[in-house]
């Protein structure tokens, strides 16, 4: 699918279910990465490298955990109409519309960057153009969280999601190493990783992977 065909369905689509989708996701983490945010947060708080962004952010319960400790953190998402509640629910926090592909955003102008469940709508040929962008726009020495459920390639076209609203989307869930390995081809180094397995309080696997651009420490 076409970049702009695919930014389109998904925009569209969360724009249909933005107030079903908020409704259903209390924190928007699975059990095992409650924690990381936290941990996220405590290293763009000392690093002071620049605002850290949470992309990807949905009803923004992720931002308001990111920013908690007094961290400067804002919110991206596609969508204006998820964008609305997280406004209305963390009116002290910024929250701006962009596209992933093409953030608005200078070069090396965010300390960190975090993102959950960002790739899943993300083709595998349109995987290097995201890492490329979050490349880009981390400063020297910048963090990166990227965590979602992980799979084997598989690739799903639902008709209908929250609420038994209609979607447009696909889904594109891929293997965790293949994840690190085009955060690593787009010059960052691999920090850590986490994966809860399939079974482990989880229907598929899930991944958290922590990340840093080079650059001063």
């Amino acid at each position: 699918m076409p970049e702009h065909a695919c930014r389109a369905a998904v925009r569209e689509s969360y724009d249909t279910l933005a107030a079903d989708h908020a409704a259903s996701t209390p924190d928007g983490l699975d059990p095992l990465s409650r924690a990381m945010p936290a941990d996220f947060a405590e290293t763009a708080r000392t690093a002071d490298r620049g605002p850290p962004a949470d992309l990807g952010c949905g009803p923004g319960y992720v931002t308001a955990q990111l920013a908690a400790p007094g961290v400067p953190a804002y919110g991206v998402d596609l969508s204006p109409r998820m964008v609305e509640p997280a406004r209305r629910a963390q009116p002290h926090l910024r929250f701006t519309v962009g596209s992933m592909t093409a953030l608005d955003i200078g070069d090396g102008g965010l300390g960190g960057a975090l993102a959950y469940h960002l790739t899943r709508h993300t083709p595998p040929e349109l995987l290097p153009v995201v890492s490329a962008e979050v490349q880009r726009v981390l400063a020297p020495g910048g963090h990166l969280m990227l965590a979602g459920r992980a799979g084997e390639d598989e690739h799903v076209y639902p008709e209908r999601a929250y609420g038994g609203r209609p979607v447009s989307f696909g889904l594109h869930p891929v293997p965790a190493p293949r994840i690190a390995a085009l955060v690593e081809e787009a010059g960052l180094t691999v920090t850590a990783r986490l994966v809860q397995e399939r079974g482990a309080g989880a229907k598929r696997p899930a991944a958290t992977l922590l990340a840093q651009m080079p650059g001063r420490r």
